[in-house]
């Protein structure tokens, strides 16, 4: 009887210093002595600009600020760390001193910083299919991030794409949904860690849920799947989020059913809180309370609201109205809190809110680039290769075509410095031509818009693609500018050289497969090389031979642009239709 009480006495001891039970016990003391004002203020979520002026977050006990596409904060890291330490010293100034949490959409790196490290976009990640590096890329952007003065990032997007005319292809792993199952798995890891370390961050899982999956790919348009194809096909890489710990869900912009995701308890609550487990904060995506119901989606199970572009306080005060009205119980209030603090303590914010001014150093560090460097290597997809064409001799001489080859800011596509990419170099950044200088032993001349005929070179690189684009801008329709082919000057870039008997080795930089297949064709080599980043050399590398190519399609490759038609085309899980290349294909030497 005594040894059965004495391990009862450790039992009760143990749990009395388990740090979860602790954090909870924490939570809802001070829960306990928060006013409705305080506790809205911490589903407020604003931008350090725009949103707020000096001392609204003192006034409207706002919870969270963010960095997005505007006024950067500073001229250097630290410049950058000193706005959000003058920030987060306002929120300490309050009554109950409750940090702040401060995001940054870095999808890719910590993209938003001129001289970060800027990885190959997530499909390009897929092609790798390397989750050692995938989870280093997450460790180096939590860094990155810190340095700069964040604890939260917007990543990593897990939407399974149907669609390539959707525009944010590129921000997803895969079409296949275990494959994004293993890069969820690991790129939480890695931001995450251990999450009271200064060199982690706060990740979030993004969208929930659809959001790749609409209509004719129509970014923010309707899904029109059933709940057994949801899921069978878009929950699982959310099923291991919610098990990996991830402390931030995101909601889509898309209806599901005409609902829209943002209002959608059945989901939200139900399924992701509820059913999975979910502990974390669900958060708006932008303008989401205005957009999409305002307090339906707080009742829906939102935790807390991008109040942007004027959306302060409509939502402040009309959540409290909602509440004095008693359409929005302050249980439901108090369970959004509770997510958004018990976060905040997981972090260790409360013991040390400030970010470490020794990290800055290593932003766009040189052991950082080098597993950049390694994953853009590792991603290429060498679809054709013949008549000995790759790989190329580093004593052959060489034309270079195409703008894309030596403009880091094209390379690196959305996402990029601004939130709609680059069309110039970037600090820190190497190009593809950069990289065949470096490693080449004999003449290279660099033709940009093709207009030479250099037809005695031994090779003709045709570097060919997409111009940069983020979200609804990106998307395939009538209203936007993108195609799902080649431009007319691009198509020509490689008919003049093919045409003259040249040599030609045509690589694409693209957020997506596009139908290549009549320049595929003229071509003897051919390279998907998606959007790798600043590392743009890694590419020479593999092209001398320096390297191997490694990567496997993370996506079915379209025939012809008659694979597009219909609601869902391209669907390769739909038999009816034969890509030109199958998911997983990729050639090596």
């Amino acid at each position: 009887m005594g040894f059965v009480m004495l391990l009862s006495c450790q039992n009760s001891i143990a749990k009395i210093h388990d740090p979860a039970i602790v954090i909870e016990r924490k939570v809802d003391s001070l829960l306990g002595l928060m006013t409705l004002e305080e506790k809205i203020g911490q589903m407020t979520q604003v931008r350090h600009f725009y949103d707020i002026k000096k001392g609204d977050v003192v006034t409207k006990f706002i919870g969270s600020v963010i960095h997005t596409n505007g006024p950067l904060p500073g001229e250097d890291a630290l410049g950058w760390q000193a706005r959000f330490v003058e920030l987060q010293k306002e929120a300490l100034s309050t009554r109950l001193g409750i940090p702040l949490l401060i995001g940054v959409d870095a999808v890719h790196g910590q993209n938003t910083f001129p001289g970060a490290t800027i990885f190959p976009h997530n499909i390009g990640l897929g092609a790798s299919r390397n989750m050692s590096l995938v989870k280093q890329a997450a460790q180096v952007t939590a860094i990155e991030a810190q340095a700069t003065g964040f604890n939260w990032v917007f990543s990593p997007c897990i939407a399974i794409p149907y669609n390539e005319k959707w525009g944010r292809v590129y921000e997803a792993f895969s079409e296949d949904t275990g494959l994004t199952q293993e890069m969820t798995l690991v790129s939480i890891s890695g931001h995450q860690g251990q999450l009271a370390d200064k060199t982690t961050v706060l990740a979030t899982a993004k969208h929930f849920i659809g959001d790749g999956a609409t209509d004719d790919g129509i970014e923010g348009g309707n899904t029109t799947l059933t709940n057994q194809e949801i899921s069978a096909r878009l929950l699982p890489p959310y099923r291991i989020a919610v098990a990996s710990g991830v402390g931030s869900v995101m909601a889509s912009f898309n209806t599901l059913m005409d609902k829209p995701m943002h209002a959608h308890k059945a989901l939200i609550t139900d399924t992701l809180k509820t059913k999975m487990g979910f502990e974390g904060i669900v958060l708006t995506d932008w303008k989401g309370y205005s957009r999409y119901g305002r307090n339906e989606i707080i009742n829906a199970g939102i935790d807390m609201v991008m109040a942007v572009d004027g959306d302060l306080d409509v939502f402040q005060k009309g959540l409290k109205t909602g509440v004095e009205t008693g359409f929005v119980s302050i249980e439901r209030i108090n369970d959004a809190v509770k997510r958004v603090l018990r976060q905040k303590y997981r972090l260790g914010l409360f013991e040390n809110p400030l970010p470490d001014s020794t990290l800055v150093s290593k932003i766009g560090s040189a052991p950082h680039r080098t597993i950049a460097k390694q994953l853009v290597r590792e991603s290429l997809v060498l679809l054709k290769n013949e008549n000995n064409a790759l790989p190329i001799d580093k004593n052959s001489k060489i034309v270079v075509v195409g703008e894309h080859a030596n403009n880091s800011g094209l390379q690196s596509g959305g996402w990029t410095i601004s939130w709609q990419g680059e069309t110039k170099n970037y600090i820190g950044a190497t190009t593809i031509l950069d990289g065949l200088k470096k490693e080449s032993q004999a003449e290279i001349i660099y033709d940009v818009k093709g207009t030479g005929t250099h037809f005695d070179a031994d090779v003709a690189l045709i570097v060919v693609g997409e111009q940069p684009y983020a979200e609804f801008f990106g998307d395939i329709n009538d209203t936007t500018n993108f195609e799902l082919t080649l431009s007319e000057a691009h198509q020509n870039y490689i008919s003049t050289y093919a045409d003259a008997g040249v040599k030609t080795v045509v690589v694409l930089i693209s957020g997506r497969p596009l139908v290549i297949t009549e320049p595929l064709e003229q071509a003897d080599a051919f390279i998907a090389a998606w959007l790798p980043g600043s590392e743009g050399d890694g590419i020479a590398e593999v092209l001398y031979g320096d390297y191997n190519f490694m990567g496997k399609l993370p996506h079915s490759w379209p025939k012809s642009v008659d694979d597009y038609k219909g609601l869902y085309g391209p669907n390769f899980w739909d038999d009816s239709i034969e890509p030109l290349f199958e998911y997983g294909y990729g050639l090596k030497y």
